[in-house]
């Protein structure tokens, strides 16, 4: 038996990519300790870990945890300029307070593996200090400089020829050096400031562990990269299990009928009915198809079109567990979790995202041809309309779709993910591919 504790940043898209793997590793009697925000600790207690919550660093799980300052900082940001403000004050800044409480935490619970999301660079920390090894899993596309690909959050498609190899030299300089320099300066100043040396490595160069990185995706979803570092394993997408219930609504007999079904989301995060769900609505109003909308958990009633037209049903929420097998296209704002369930039942997808790190999961998706990515977080009708139009009428998209979904079947993430780290329990040295 092995101990692993696991740290996550307190939101749902990093806690919940984590929560099979700590099931696997509790099912195969290892002890798991759990580290995130108090309003996981439900979810974490469900995997058979131990969870402890977040003491005094931001918890965004309890939002009367952080300051009305910093929200209203990151609410006037835009772009680049918000990225940064998160790389630097919410996940540098957290690793302050995680590399100190996760210290308290392993006097009392001596972990063999630290296991961490990608952002959570506590655990990096605390191995320099003489801590545990610690391994990461991916969240996003991979981050990773590479001379195949444009710095990532460009959203920029991979080129190998010399002149992409040129291109990507420029590009990945002046992103580094000019454009995310202010961050790679702050992350050495805090690091002096807890006693570590400064290394001047960019944000994800830091956060790639060197003994074992989970990539959640397969090899089909993401750009080849010869200079793929060998600690980086694609173990496949963490898929959300099945629902304990679900009480179908009164209209899910409609799903049955011989009109094209199309689901339009914009996930749990970013909401604003406005910018996608609308305009879906509003494109495919008149068109011989069957619209299901969810809003992300915000009142139907957000939705302001009157009256709603009569080939849409709108629901806060439904289980993609069970919605995903009747659909034929998706139209979504591009989250990592939401595209690979997408996937994961071969469903080809519309994508409109520009916030966070979206631009590279719609460049994503166009690339391996299973949709199409429309460049922007507002879509107008017209574009909706030709592209939903566009999928259902080119066989293509569905065929690239299955084939994802055929190669993510091939994949048992969780074991895997087990897997390779009890390799990196017992051996406390880099599990490499090669």
């Amino acid at each position: 038996m092995a101990r692993f504790l696991i740290g996550t940043i307190p939101t749902v898209g990093h806690v919940n990519p984590a929560l099979p793997i700590a099931r696997e590793l509790v099912k195969r009697n290892h002890e798991v300790w759990w580290y995130t925000g108090i309003g996981f600790q439900s979810k974490v207690e469900a995997t058979g870990a131990r969870h402890v919550p977040i003491r005094t660093g931001l918890d965004f799980s309890n939002m009367e945890t952080i300051p009305e300052s910093w929200l209203k900082t990151r609410e006037s940001l835009k772009g680049l300029a918000q990225f940064k403000f998160y790389l630097k004050h919410c996940f540098i800044d957290s690793a302050i307070v995680q590399s100190k409480e996760c210290t308290e935490i392993l006097q009392e619970f001596p972990a063999d593996v630290f296991l961490s999301d990608l952002f959570f660079l506590g655990a990096s920390w605390i191995y320099e200090k003489g801590g545990p090894p610690w391994a990461a899993f991916g969240i996003t596309g991979l981050p990773f400089n590479s001379r195949d690909t444009a710095p990532f959050g460009l959203g920029i498609q991979p080129d190998t020829s010399t002149l992409g190899h040129w291109r990507n030299r420029c590009l990945n300089w002046l992103y580094d050096r000019v454009l995310l320099n202010e961050v790679t300066l702050y992350l050495d100043q805090v690091r002096s400031s807890i006693g570590l040396m400064p290394e001047h490595k960019g944000f994800f160069e830091a956060a790639l562990s060197p003994f074992l990185y989970l990539q959640g995706t397969v090899p089909g979803f993401e750009y080849p990269r010869s200079d793929l570092p060998s600690q980086v394993h694609f173990i496949g997408p963490f898929l959300p299990d099945p629902p304990d219930d679900f009480t179908p609504p009164t209209w899910w007999d409609d799903l049955k009928g011989d009109k094209p079904v199309i689901h339009v989301t914009q996930g749990t995060v970013g909401t604003e009915a406005s910018n996608l769900i609308i305009p879906t609505i509003e494109a495919l109003a008149d068109e011989d198809v069957l619209v299901v909308a969810t809003t992300g958990g915000q009142p139907v009633e957000s939705i302001q079109i009157d009256p709603i037209p009569a080939n849409v049903r709108l629901e806060k929420f439904i289980p993609h567990y069970y919605l995903l097998p009747h659909i034929n296209v998706m139209v979504t704002n591009g989250g990592f979790n939401g595209v690979h369930t997408a996937l994961a039942n071969g469903i080809p997808l519309v994508t409109a995202g520009q916030t966070e790190e979206k631009p590279e999961i719609c460049a994503r998706v166009q690339w391996a041809g299973a949709g199409i990515s429309l460049k922007t977080n507002a879509p107008t009708p017209t574009q909706l309309k030709r592209s939903v139009k566009e999928i259902l009428a080119i066989p293509r998209y569905r065929q690239n779709a299955e084939r994802l979904k055929a190669d993510i079947a091939s994949y048992d993430a969780p074991n895997l993910a087990a897997t390779l780290l009890e390799h990196l329990a017992a051996t406390k040295r880099p599990v490499d591919t090669k």
